[in-house]
């Protein structure tokens, strides 16, 4: 079962752990309630970190929640099974994730005053990022050599689909006022400016110290060495351990450590004939 993935609307999910009674599910019948907060990322976009930040700010900085429930359990994923079950049981204010594109998320969002922050990153870091996970999670096949993964991912023949469709689809709720986007860059240059932009558009005031605590307990040293964070609890079937782990290195860039030369070139050409006329600017442009 492990490795093998099913086609969903022309998107590609893992048959482990996903199935497409529970996505249809998610996308019809899955009520948005007004007091939600998603947390919504294309995969290694900065998802953790950001569910990290939002579950301090939850509590005010004080980091006793996140060392001791488990991450996926303080925001579960709602289109995988194990998650749409937590999300159900789920009191108010709920706190959840997902990564589906915005064709297969649930429709009772435009009903609903949900807000919705979309974290973003540099697409041949989130390559690079995703190549390197593929390897270690057994929910994935294996992604061959990175010249035949760049392939793959240029065209969206992997999980979740096309990071061109899911970053353009959701970037048109751009001006929303309950929809809020940054980028993996923004938190990496200024997070203490980005805690505080994020509890603006969540209506939460925190004090000096309490974003100061929020800063350094969702740093990536923290994160690392918190077992509640850093995917170190995950089931074996899900994740082989002994071939890595889920924080690897938390930098801008590391593309350049990865990709040739033409390879890059070949990013760039498929990037600019699939964003240009959408006017989104990013700080990796």
């Amino acid at each position: 079962m492990a490795r093998q993935y099913f086609t969903h609307k022309g998107v590609l999910f893992p048959c482990l752990g996903y199935s497409p009674e529970s996505l249809s599910y998610v996308e019809n019948e899955f009520q948005v309630q007004d007091d939600d907060v998603f947390n919504i990322t294309y995969p290694k976009s900065g998802t953790n970190w950001m569910r990290e930040i939002l579950s301090l700010i939850r509590s005010d900085g004080d980091p006793g929640w996140v060392r001791s429930v488990l991450n996926w359990d303080r925001a579960p994923w709602v289109e995988s099974q194990s998650g749409l079950e937590a999300a159900l049981k789920y009191p108010p204010p709920r706190l959840l994730c997902s990564h589906l594109p915005i064709h297969l998320f649930p429709k009772s969002l435009q009903r609903s005053k949900a807000k919705i922050i979309y974290t973003l990153r540099c697409p041949k870091d989130v390559l690079v990022s995703l190549y390197h996970f593929s390897k270690i999670m057994r929910l994935f096949k294996d992604p061959g050599s990175l010249d035949s993964f760049l392939e793959d991912f240029l065209s969206g023949n992997v999980v979740y689909g096309s990071w061109f469709h899911h970053v353009t689809g959701w970037m048109g709720l751009k001006g929303n006022e309950n929809f809020f986007s940054i980028t993996y860059e923004e938190l990496q240059q200024d997070l203490q400016g980005s805690v505080r932009r994020i509890c603006h558009f969540l209506g939460k005031e925190l004090s000096e110290e309490q974003v100061a605590a929020v800063v350094e307990n969702a740093s990536f040293q923290s994160m690392k060495g918190n077992k509640m964070s850093n995917f170190s609890q995950l089931p074996a079937e899900y994740m082989d351990h002994q071939k890595g782990e889920l924080l690897r290195k938390g930098i801008c860039g590391d593309w350049r450590n990865h990709l040739s030369e033409a390879q890059s070139q070949r990013f760039d050409t498929v990037y600019q004939e699939q964003m240009q006329g959408l006017g989104l600017t990013f700080p990796w442009d």
